[in-house]
């Protein structure tokens, strides 16, 4: 079987066949966005098809990275109650990205969610050379732009991330069950496209419309993803009779709490089962020491080992008024507040 070469990258070294990995941005690397993009997008050890899309357009690589950016971020505020925080140093990275775990399967689709999003507003802000706004033909009055209505444009991104992505793969399953979960995170971008109208004339008249797409907030994008990574499937391979190539399916043997629907196209689907991720292992550093929230997570995190609980005086401003001209002044309250982390 053969490897699925193209899948977007997520923070880390990117080498094209992972979704997107921490990457740390720094200033030496921004400073080289600036003077030359070919260094930045060589810095982000693409494929060669992948680099030479980066290497065409200089927005391409200043948007890569925001894309890194925003889906680490996104990541970890979506686990941060959870066992797995969305840890992806080092060999946890390395070691969870063999793996087709469901928490896998979330990261290609923040991924591929991230990047889609960021193309399609690096277009509308300008930062591209080879696009701009979103031209719908759909909406009304649009002799009205000049009023400044701006739209996202998905239309270009969709076409640069799918290319950026690769073919579907036919029979790895593990190739298909990574290109699938990347067209989820792009179609949750879609299906959150919504179109703002602007009334323009005397005293508020509408003798003009404007209308553009807008996409949701990226946060809302990974609430999303969170909910279809809780309701995500596993799957096994079957091979389609008339065309010869692997489809995904349910898997053989029935799973305890799990039906045996075939995934929908918008569905998360992954491959192994999870660890627990309770103790240090290859995947993760696991839980001890974790900070934790008393009767919310602290059972769930703690994984039953218990919880070790601190008490500590903070001061932190307080009773903060606005006054003329032009300052907030505060009080500084000090209070005892308990700080709780799972034993080891």
């Amino acid at each position: 079987s053969c490897p699925y070469r193209g899948a977007p990258v997520f923070l880390g070294r990117l080498t094209g066949n992972e979704p997107l990995t921490i990457l740390p941005l720094t200033s030496e690397m921004e400073e080289a966005a600036v003077k030359a993009h070919y260094k930045v997008c060589d810095r982000l050890k693409l494929e060669k098809k992948q680099r030479r899309m980066c290497r065409r357009d200089p927005g391409v690589a200043e948007t890569l990275m925001e894309a890194i950016s925003m889906s680490a971020l996104e990541c970890q505020y979506q686990f941060r109650f959870e066992r797995w925080n969305c840890t992806l140093e080092g060999r946890y990275r390395a070691s969870l990205l063999k793996r087709g775990f469901k928490e896998t399967a979330f990261l290609y689709a923040i991924s591929s969610a991230g990047l889609t999003h960021a193309m399609a507003k690096a277009c509308s802000a300008g930062r591209m050379e080879r696009c701009t706004c979103d031209e719908a033909p759909d909406l009304e009055n649009r002799e009205a732009w000049q009023w400044g209505g701006c739209g996202d444009n998905l239309k270009y991104s969709n076409k640069f991330v799918k290319e950026f992505l690769g073919r579907k793969p036919n029979k790895d399953l593990r190739a298909r069950v990574d290109f699938h979960n990347n067209l989820v995170g792009m179609k949750v971008i879609k299906a959150g496209v919504e179109t703002t109208c602007k009334c323009h004339g005397v005293s508020g008249s509408c003798t003009v419309r404007t209308c553009w797409r807008q996409l949701s907030p990226f946060h809302e994008i990974g609430k999303q993803l969170k909910q279809k990574y809780e309701t995500s499937l596993k799957v096994g391979s079957t091979t389609n009779e008339a065309t010869g190539e692997g489809d995904i399916s349910p898997p053989k043997k029935s799973i305890p709490g799990h039906s045996d629907q075939i995934p929908r196209t918008t569905d998360l689907v992954y491959i192994d089962d999870s660890p627990s991720f309770c103790l240090m292992s290859r995947y993760s550093p696991g839980t001890s020491g974790r900070k934790c929230y008393k009767d919310k997570n602290c059972d769930s995190i703690c994984c039953g080992r218990g919880h070790n609980t601190q008490s500590r005086v903070v001061t932190r401003p307080c009773q903060c008024q606005v006054r003329w001209c032009c300052y907030v002044e505060c009080k500084q309250c000090t209070q005892r507040e308990e700080v709780y982390t799972c034993k080891d």
